[in-house]
């Protein structure tokens, strides 16, 4: 066979004969436009002299049309079906229980594994689809199954699903991580849960507040929505406690950032017999840490962890005494008054810190200077309306570069000051989780307008966040590579003077390796 380029760009495929140094082309088989049909074509090629040769024709000059005929064949691609990518999916999906969750409701299967895909409106699933050689139902359907999920509670049954995955697969549930994100919407108008409300990137559009509780390795678990003007805090009990009640769950380790630290949130979860580990504000250092600084003053070598107590209130009684040099170990009946505090040093902090706290000192002074406006600005102090930099302020949380505390109801005699730090760093798990559902995924912004909607919309991004973890985490592979490795391997089938021929895609490296992980025991 020989390859040959046109003028128009595309590649042509020829069978040829060769004799006494002169070559005959005995067959065209067609032009290819891409990687996907040039396979095909040479598959098609394949075949035919495999079938001539079966048949004693080695001759291939025999075969030469007979004078007068055109060599052309007639051959066009019929279809095009991305079987390899949606078994991997559809898979995936299976094996975690979600289509029996959802009664195999196939329609929100399919939007389910469309956003893994393409993410995009509801309304564009089926062309997504189509696209890839499926058989999609309709956009109706697509909405109908959408007003399904809510009736009748997918994402109830999801959770129960995704729960016992993890049970099951042996991971266990000794820990849990909580954090919350926001989702903003493309309207003028509020309503009774899209609210105007704290925005990190500083959005005035409606937002609602998504609260997101996944184990240890990201793999989401529960997913909850409040109102965008709702504060972070007190998101954190509800789901919690929702997610206990439905699972029958005792011991629990909750690990949430500082945001989610006030006195209300750490009793309730303490009173619902749940241990946490959440972030220390660093202001509380000072007084955490009031014996360190009395006895060693402001040194620390790189790793160092103080275990120590902090007040359960700000101004509640303290429960350290500075003229101890020991620093006394937390437990809850003699130190009913206090939590358990971790406070951790470390070099790569002090320099991270040290850039943060120049770049607010420089623009302090910028506002004093009248370079740039007044915004809450930190060290800025105004009295008699003249602005001063506020030196002291700056002093103390220069002294503090490098510190981070962990605050923790586990006695010291179940997990080690250093297991509390570590265990709190997997927090990246749940942002990268947020990071996949909003980017890769596309979770915003949010387009519905109903409420039941806008629930259906966060239940469809946590089933297909469910999958692209449990693939991620099978392979080590990123969804978004998954995708683009498997996408172009495409059945063809293509239509040859009549005769139909189906040619399966050439294996990559990548998508072998994708297949081995997900044959392998176990998955």
């Amino acid at each position: 066979m020989r390859k040959v380029k046109t003028a128009s760009g595309a590649t042509a495929v020829q069978i040829v004969s060769k004799s006494g140094g002169v070559r005959r082309i005995v067959e065209h088989l067609g032009s290819a436009h891409d990687e996907t049909e040039l396979e095909a074509l040479l598959e098609v090629g394949r075949q035919k002299i495999a079938a001539w040769q079966g048949q004693g024709l080695l001759d291939l000059e025999s075969l030469e049309p007979a004078p007068g005929r055109s060599n052309l064949a007639r051959t066009t691609v019929e279809s095009k079906h991305s079987r390899l990518l949606w078994e991997v999916l559809h898979g995936a999906y299976q094996r975690l229980g979600l289509g029996e969750a959802v009664g195999g409701d196939r329609a929100f299967e399919q939007m389910v594994l469309a956003r893994l895909i393409e993410p995009t409106s509801k309304a564009q699933v089926p062309g997504v689809l189509g696209d890839l050689g499926l058989e999609p139902v309709t956009v109706r359907t697509l909405f109908r199954s959408l007003g399904r999920c809510v009736e009748r509670g997918y994402r109830e049954s999801l959770s129960g699903a995704l729960f016992e995955h993890v049970t099951n697969t042996g991971g266990g549930l000794a820990l849990c991580l909580y954090d919350v994100t926001t989702l903003y919407f493309e309207a003028e108008k509020e309503d009774d849960l899209r609210k105007v409300g704290y925005s990190k990137e500083r959005r005035v559009d409606p937002q609602v507040i998504v609260g997101l509780l996944v184990d240890q390795a990201g793999f989401p678990l529960q997913v909850g929505c409040w109102e965008g003007n709702k504060a972070e805090t007190t998101t954190i009990i509800p789901i919690v406690e929702a997610f206990q009640a439905a699972h029958g769950i005792e011991e629990l380790v909750i690990v949430a950032d500082a945001g989610m630290l006030s006195a209300a949130n750490l009793k309730s979860l303490d009173d619902a017999r749940l241990r946490f580990i959440v972030g220390a504000r660093q202001v509380r250092a000072p007084g955490d840490l009031e014996a360190h600084f009395h006895w060693a003053g402001d040194a620390f070598t790189d790793g160092q962890l103080i275990d120590t107590v902090t007040p359960k209130r700000g101004s509640g009684p303290k429960e350290r005494d500075r003229s101890l040099r020991a620093e006394p170990v937390w437990d809850p009946d003699t130190h009913p008054g206090s939590w358990r505090a971790v406070w951790a040093y470390s070099k790569k902090r002090v320099a991270r810190d040290t850039r943060t706290l120049t770049a607010q000192e420089n623009r302090a002074r910028a506002v004093i200077a009248g370079e740039k406006r007044p915004k809450g600005t930190r060290f800025v102090t105004t009295h008699a309306g003249d602005a001063t930099l506020d030196e002291a302020s700056l002093a103390r949380a220069r002294s503090l570069v490098g510190l981070k505390g962990y605050v923790t109801n586990i006695p010291s005699r179940l997990m080690d000051a250093g297991e509390v730090v570590s265990s709190y760093h997997e927090l990246w798990h749940v942002e990268q989780s947020f990071r996949m559902s909003k980017h890769d995924l596309r979770a915003r912004p949010v387009f519905h307008h109903q409420r039941d909607a806008i629930e259906a919309h966060l239940t469809v991004v946590m089933a297909a966040l469910a999958v692209a973890r449990h693939l991620q985490e099978t392979t080590g592979i990123s969804i978004k590579r998954i995708i683009r490795a498997l996408k172009p391997l495409q059945d063809v089938t293509i239509n040859l003077n009549g005769h139909k021929i189906t040619a399966q895609p050439q294996i990559t490296p990548t998508a072998a390796s994708i297949l081995k992980s997900l044959q392998s025991p176990g998955h």
